[in-house]
């Protein structure tokens, strides 16, 4: 989950400004526009931003994404109808990436639910579909006996990725009281900072291991400043939405508005697995029925040079006929290629295959590689 950082010079004067706004103001900070937030899209380079979180570390400001509460003694019965995944078997503690669908399967919003109570749950939703989550949300669980909350704007976060992120944190004990050393990947326990709670998930959106950390509006600046004294000398460095956008792709996640739509199943998105099939949610019917054998599907690309395939470009097959379009796509940083996300014709989705893509005028050939195009090292 993440948003697009097209930058937009243009700013409107009623954007909202993240708690942490002075603080990239301070840092230097080029903004972007998005869903109605002016957020950092870069400080120094996309390029030094994105190699810092593959090679140490970056701190991210993710304000803007959207937070809604789930509380009461049915709550986890009422998500498990309004959402795909299997939300009762939940842990307390655990977190879970899952997708809140349309009654014909389409794909709303994708999510982190976790679990942080009995009874309890925070919905973490993009920050463009805040309204539609929370209003469906809210709609889904009223029958049962349970309340939904939006407390978007009593929640700031933050997130530290990267290999050192863990050391880093650590450093900061006790000033942030949390047990660091026990949690696990996709985990989240209750911390503390400056008589401030804060629920630390080892959680996050760049295929790197690191954290992400939800606390007051208030706290947040000074988390933020703690984080990069700790971090000073080490390699970290404040990242932007930009090297956020190019680290997820080459980790082969997707974005909503490029890879998921209310148009895709998602089987067509390779996301089938995270989609329980035992049981009635919202979507269930057309999940069971599946896509149309004909439709699209998505696939990673891999090209030599260094001209980026972007998003909307045209995917062409034998004889120069259009197979698919280019969801996103960039020169990736790590790996110093071109690669890119498509949805294609079925028959031309196997790995391995060569397809070529129609870049302004110029066809240049990509194959069909696995996703994601970069793991890290364990």
């Amino acid at each position: 989950m993440t948003e697009n950082a097209t930058q937009r010079p243009d700013e409107p004067a009623s954007a909202r400004l993240s708690p942490l706004h002075d603080v990239h103001v301070a840092a230097g900070a080029t903004f972007t526009d998005f869903a109605g937030w002016r957020m950092p899209v870069r400080y120094s380079s996309d390029l030094a931003e994105h190699h810092a979180v593959r090679t140490a570390a970056g701190l991210f400001d993710l304000s803007h994404m959207a937070e809604i509460v789930v509380v009461g003694p049915e709550a986890s019965r009422a998500l498990d109808w309004a959402l795909a995944g299997a939300i009762s078997r939940m842990a307390e503690g655990q977190a879970k990436y899952t997708l809140l669908l349309e009654e014909g399967g389409g794909i709303l919003d994708d999510l982190v639910v976790y679990r942080t109570g009995p009874d309890r749950f925070l919905i973490v939703a993009n920050a463009a579909n805040r309204e539609v989550v929370a209003a469906e949300v809210l709609a889904r669980t009223a029958p049962f006996e349970c309340e939904a909350l939006d407390e978007s704007d009593d929640i700031a976060l933050l997130a530290v990725q990267g290999p050192i992120a863990a050391d880093m944190l650590a450093n900061l004990d006790p000033v942030l009281e949390a047990d660091l050393a026990s949690l696990r990947n996709y985990r989240a326990v209750p911390g503390r900072f400056d008589d401030h709670e804060v629920l630390v998930a080892r959680t996050g959106y760049t295929g790197e291991d690191g954290f992400e950390l939800y606390l007051s509006p208030d706290a947040a600046p000074r988390l933020w400043r703690a984080i990069a004294e700790a971090g000073a000398g080490s390699g970290l460095l404040p990242a932007g939405l930009a090297a956020r956008d190019t680290l997820r792709l080459e980790a082969g996640m997707p974005l909503y508005g490029h890879e998921l739509t209310r148009e895709v199943l998602p089987a067509q998105a390779g996301l089938a697995r995270v989609v329980k099939r035992d049981d009635d949610f919202v979507g269930s019917a057309a999940i069971a029925r599946g896509p149309a054998p004909d439709a699209p599907v998505l696939v990673g690309l891999a090209g030599e040079g260094r001209r980026a395939a972007r998003s909307g470009y045209p995917v062409l097959g034998d004889g120069g006929a259009r197979v698919g379009e280019i969801t996103s796509g960039a020169l990736s940083p790590t790996l110093g290629r071109p690669i890119a996300m498509a949805y294609v014709r079925p028959e031309a989705s196997p790995v391995g295959t060569v397809l070529a893509v129609d870049v302004r005028g110029s066809v240049l050939p990509m194959t069909v590689v696995e996703l994601p195009f970069y793991r890290r090292a364990r």
